[in-house]
């Protein structure tokens, strides 16, 4: 008896024990998450706040130094090596880009220069353009000063800055609603419009903390921090009506080629606003890109983050012509943005037609009928939802 009282004893401290240990380690485990969550924190703190790049303020006061633009509340982009933008108070994590301002050369005249934007956005967009309205427009905006007059450092600046993408973006839709404007530039330095936003999904995380958190928790955290549906709608519409401006408009057509949710943003009356238009590229410039780019597979042939042309295998290039229209690839990168929350009545053909809007293969031009019919009938049924609703 007194052996098995002590047994039992001897048993219930082990086990005491072991749950003691296991809740150490639990313990243990928990701090050096938080201490590695704390120090990542730090770390972005400090390189967020890195004193050696080209500040926020710095290109405000050279900015207001000029004489222009000051009051503006807008985004400065300025050059040092390489394109930076920061917003005006803000000192934000670098975005890259090249700038040539090596043209024109002292002595060339206007005419000369009209010659060399005309080459220059024939082969962006294309000959189907309306060149000559297109380089009348980028000449206006090259006169900075609006005084009638082009100077040898407004065509240097004008040309450095018609290579970005983004800058061509701004000039081309520059009275549409669904970019920022181009608000002006001088020297190396241009700035746009700043668009309040939230991002689509309602939810900026810090990079420490998107490290740590696995992304099927981060999706479903995504989807926590949406608006309404028919706020979602009237955004989707928004993004309908974006790819329409771009797709054989006046100005050539364009291939929006990063489809990713932080790409956009919405404002407070759930307007879609295009944050980031360094991957919306002309469909000529892109052409001419990829029949030059190596290829050994499919793979090789990608521009941006969702642009993808075949690869011809026996001459080791990739093809001309993107796999999937803007349309087609927008509908699959904000189909289960769309369908959750979606009326219960709605749900099947909703579901319907983002598929067949999916399933678009080739170039827009190539079906452009089938193009403009599915995208018509998606706005159709958003707008019919939503029309009578107060977030319309």
């Amino acid at each position: 008896m007194a052996r098995g009282l002590f047994s039992r004893a001897w048993l219930s401290k082990t086990y005491h024990f072991q749950a003691r240990l296991s809740y150490i380690r639990v313990k243990y485990l928990f701090l050096t998450w938080l201490a590695v969550f704390v120090s990542s924190w730090v770390l972005y703190v400090q390189y967020s706040t890195y004193t050696e790049l080209c500040r926020g303020r710095e290109c405000k006061s050279i900015i207001v130094y000029t004489g222009s633009w000051g009051d503006h509340d807008g985004v400065i982009k300025c050059h040092l090596s390489d394109i930076l933008h920061y917003e005006l108070g803000d000192e934000l994590e670098p975005k890259k880009e090249v700038a040539l301002f090596d043209k024109p050369t002292r002595g060339t005249s206007v005419e000369k220069f009209k010659e060399m934007v005309a080459s220059h956005l024939k082969a962006k967009v294309g000959e189907q353009a309306n060149l000559s309205s297109l380089v009348s427009l980028i000449l206006s905006v090259a006169d900075s000063n609006k005084d009638g007059h082009i100077s040898l450092p407004e065509a240097k600046s004008a040309w450095a800055l018609l290579q970005l993408n983004e800058v061509l973006l701004a000039v081309v839709l520059q009275d549409r609603e669904h970019t920022p404007r181009l608000l002006g530039f001088c020297g190396d330095l241009y700035v746009v419009e700043r668009v309040p936003h939230t991002p689509l999904y309602g939810l900026s995380l810090p990079w420490p903390m998107e490290l740590w958190i696995p992304m099927g928790m981060r999706q479903n955290m995504d989807q926590w921090f949406t608006p309404s549906w028919p706020r979602k709608a009237k955004i989707f519409i928004g993004l309908l009506e974006l790819i329409e401006d771009i797709f054989h408009g006046t100005f050539g057509s364009f291939l929006m080629c990063d489809m990713r949710a932080s790409t956009f943003g919405y404002t407070d009356r759930h307007d879609l606003r295009l944050v980031d238009g360094r991957r919306v590229v002309a469909e000529e410039a892109f052409k001419q890109a990829m029949i030059l780019q190596h290829c050994e597979d499919d793979a090789d042939c990608v521009y941006g983050v969702d642009c993808r042309t075949s690869c011809d295998r026996a001459e080791h290039r990739c093809m001309a012509d993107v796999a999937q229209p803007n349309l087609a690839r927008a509908c699959g990168a904000l189909k289960d943005y769309l369908l959750r929350g979606v009326p219960v009545h709605l749900q099947e053909e909703l579901e319907k037609q983002l598929y067949a809007c999916m399933a678009l293969k080739g170039s827009a031009e190539q079906m452009e009928m089938e193009h403009s019919l599915i995208l018509n009938n998606l706005k159709t049924l958003l707008w019919k939802q939503i029309s009578h609703t107060n977030d319309s």
